[in-house]
């Protein structure tokens, strides 16, 4: 374990990330853009960075996930195959980190998240949502996109959230504010799934990874209050600058 409450500076900037990424990630997705490079600064090794996210990130997700669900912007019942399968697909996914050659996937995401951040731009979704009943077309929707989405975030994770916002937006034909609950719920859950297989695998600092935590339900109460209280108006523009990014630090990291 990283001693770093010796080091108060780093401490408090490791917070501060925390408490942006917190609130980035409750609007838009893609939190770990920012807590990965901090935590990677500390120094730790990168298995040990991922899980210690994991850790910090299911505080932030599970925060901002019972926000939008007391807001009545999230109902369980219409997403508990969605629940399931991500389950499933985020514990294989983080069971996989080990055992995967990740440089084709590294490469190809920049691309990916690109083509989200283009089609969230150009493309105006309706205000009512069409696919709230459990017919078997929706279910093959969630379990098509529980299991991709979640094994993406138990396998890497940048821009997870993302993915969840603009799938939710194309499958089930709502707007950006309740998919936004939806992909908050989802990825919880695959963050404390992935997590749980860092902790079997001893890949976690709790002492970062708890403080960073609570700086990143600060953060989601926060940026998940904006988005409620002003709509899909204040989460498109955040969303497709986020996702940007995100494409452009994979792209960096991956190409050049």
């Amino acid at each position: 374990m990283i001693e770093f409450l010796d080091s108060i500076p780093l401490w408090l900037i490791l917070s501060s990330v925390a408490i942006i990424a917190g609130f980035v990630d409750a609007i838009a997705g893609g939190g770990g853009l920012l807590t990965v490079p901090a935590l990677l600064s500390t120094g730790m090794p990168v298995h040990m960075v991922l899980g210690t996210n994991k850790l910090a990130s299911s505080f932030g997700t599970a925060t901002a996930s019972y926000t939008f669900y007391r807001n009545k912007l999230f109902s369980p019942k219409l997403w508990i195959h969605c629940a399931i399968s991500t389950f499933i697909g985020a514990a294989l996914g983080a069971g996989a980190v080990y055992l995967v050659n990740g440089d084709f996937l590294e490469k190809i995401l920049p691309l990916l998240i690109m083509v989200t951040a283009i089609y969230t731009l150009f493309k105006k979704t309706p205000s009512t949502h069409t696919c709230l009943k459990t017919t078997q077309p929706c279910k093959v929707k969630q379990w098509f996109q529980g299991l991709s989405i979640g094994f993406y975030d138990g396998f890497a994770g940048p821009g997870a959230g993302a993915f969840w916002t603009v799938s939710g937006q194309v499958l089930y034909k709502i707007d950006i504010l309740l998919s936004s609950g939806v992909a908050r719920t989802m990825n919880f859950i695959s963050n404390f799934t992935a997590l749980i297989t860092f902790i079997i695998l001893g890949q976690v600092d709790y002492m970062i990874g708890i403080s960073m935590g609570v700086c990143l339900m600060i953060g989601s109460v926060i940026g998940a209050k904006a988005a409620i209280r002003f709509g899909s108006d204040f989460i498109r523009p955040i969303f497709i600058f986020v996702v940007l990014c995100i494409s452009a630090k994979l792209a960096w990291s991956a190409w050049l």
